[in-house]
């Protein structure tokens, strides 16, 4: 059984930072492509972006230039790192996993609000 547990939100100033971690538990977590999501009060959950087993991020447009997506493969954790935040990136964020037979998991998600 798969687990995802994030950790790291919480309410930050606009301009600001924040660093979430995404913990997995589960077998094949290394050569999975995980990634991070996000929604809003009222919205659809949205794609924040995505890293695959060897490292390679790609980003929502929303993200490009102010978030990073890393992973430690040893410790089966990825981190969302988020500069410049502005209030429009409040959100609960979730993480994901894509087992490489196509199952999917998520997080319970961590609140990020960011005041103007």
């Amino acid at each position: 059984q798969v687990q995802l547990v994030e950790s790291g939100g919480g309410l930050v100033q606009a301009g600001g930072s924040l660093r979430l971690s995404c913990a997995a538990s589960g077998s094949r977590i290394s050569i999975s492509v995980m990634g991070w999501y996000r929604q809003a009060p009222g919205n659809q959950r949205e794609l924040v972006g995505t890293i695959t087993s060897g490292g390679r991020a790609n980003y929502a447009d929303s993200g490009k230039g102010r978030f990073t997506i890393s992973r430690d493969n040893a410790k089966n954790t990825i981190y969302l790192q988020m500069n410049n935040l502005e209030p429009e990136d409040t959100a609960v964020y979730y993480c994901n996993v894509v087992l490489p037979w196509g199952s999917q998991y998520w997080g319970q998600g961590t609140q990020v609000t960011v005041s103007s």
